[in-house]
């Protein structure tokens, strides 16, 4: 068969990279575009490399957006993310990544689905998968979206121009601030018993609990929980059933199908002294919260936005399980500290008719565009028959 190439943009957003699309140059039909996408990103893998693909064999890697004008009146452009098993045939569209979604705007002007305006260009994103409205405030220079800058984070050498993203509030029962209602559930799980968990849908659905819950401190690495297949098991088995409870997925078996990546699970702790991946010291000081995050079944480097919105949320929110470990004062922004060192986000919550309301989170990120022009593949893949995967996009 004929060779195929398709119009891509390779893009950094924070502490991620993606692979970026526009809408009208992917197949209409869900399985065809998932099978395109996977072989693009060189999924399935057996060895976990993603050697024949544009993913980098690890979850902050493996990751597309597909961005198309707004069918919205309130927004400019819709924005799916999508994050791709790495060694089986299945991508998942439930879900977000923040850090990717920095990278939204500044592909849209460049892309000339927004028009660019000298400062700063608002683009207004609709995030399909959650069903949750962007605010970016994209630099511009001369027409041109601006990427140097002095703006650093964690997770990214180099400084770059500072994108500051409001994510508004969600009316989904799915992703909204609680989606059971209630500020902490009971999850009963084998080998556990009983576990207090906080299920939160702002920012990125995220089940949160407490590190001494799972006899952890909040303070660990990847590479210590690496191959302790018990307790990511444990893991594992909180992240599915919190799926089901926040009306993700029906069962966990189907939740560890076809939701690696939705919810997130996070440990919490107090603030304490620790050593970052990088070997830098953190003082208790610095932070307000110790985190760490799991996804798609493996420890995280890193904490992405997402979950870092999750976690401000709670800890703004009288009764969570976050509450009781943060030292955080109201309207201050928190301060999380994660594997890579630390991040700060400002959370707004409301109470209306006895029950608290996500408003909005803010915080910044830089992204820029690493290369552009064509993926190619050897030929068309075959529609997936993975009804799982298929049927994950509602738009």
């Amino acid at each position: 068969m004929k060779p195929l190439r398709i119009p891509a943009v390779y893009m950094r957003g924070g502490a991620s990279k993606g692979v970026f699309f526009e809408g009208k140059d992917l197949p209409r039909m869900h399985a065809e575009r998932d099978a395109l996408l996977l072989r693009v990103i060189g999924s399935p893998d057996p060895g976990g490399r993603q050697a024949d693909g544009m993913g980098g064999g690890m979850p902050g890697a493996s990751k597309v957006a597909v961005v198309s004008p707004s069918r919205r009146d309130d927004c400019d452009v819709d924005y799916l993310f999508g994050a791709v098993a790495i060694d089986r045939p299945a991508i998942d569209w439930s879900g977000n990544c923040s850090d990717l979604s920095a990278a939204v705007g500044p592909f849209a002007i460049a892309q000339g689905l927004v028009p660019a305006v000298d400062g700063l260009t608002r683009v207004r994103i609709w995030q399909q998968g959650v069903g949750q409205r962007i605010d970016a405030f994209v630099p511009v220079r001369h027409g041109e979206v601006l990427e140097e800058g002095a703006f650093s984070e964690e997770g990214v050498p180099f400084p770059g121009a500072e994108i500051r993203l409001e994510f508004l509030a969600v009316d989904s029962p799915a992703t909204a601030l609680l989606p059971t209602g209630s500020p902490q559930e009971l999850l009963r799980i084998d080998g556990l018993g009983e576990v207090r968990a906080t299920l939160v849908g702002a920012g990125e659905p995220t089940v949160i609990v407490r590190a001494d819950t799972l006899g952890l401190s909040g303070r660990e690495l990847p590479e210590q929980l690496r191959g302790k297949r018990k307790l990511l098991g444990l893991l594992e088995a909180i992240r599915a059933e919190a799926a089901v409870r926040m009306g993700l997925a029906e069962t966990p078996e189907e939740a560890a199908r076809s939701r690696p990546d939705a919810p997130g699970l996070a440990w919490v702790a107090r603030p304490a002294a620790y050593r970052s991946v990088g070997g830098a010291e953190i003082a208790a000081e610095r932070i307000d919260l110790l985190a760490r995050f799991l996804s798609t079944g493996r420890p995280q480097a890193a904490l992405g936005d997402g979950g870092a919105i999750a976690l401000a949320a709670a800890a703004a929110l009288p009764g969570s399980v976050v509450g009781e470990v943060a030292r955080t004062l109201p309207g201050v922004p928190t301060r999380i500290g994660h594997p890579a060192g630390t991040l700060t986000v400002g959370a707004e919550l409301s109470l209306a008719d006895g029950a608290w309301r996500f408003d909005k989170a803010v915080l910044s990120r830089s992204a820029r565009r690493l290369m552009s022009g064509w993926v190619h593949l050897p030929s068309r893949p075959p529609a997936l028959a993975d009804r799982a995967t298929r049927d994950l996009f509602r738009p």
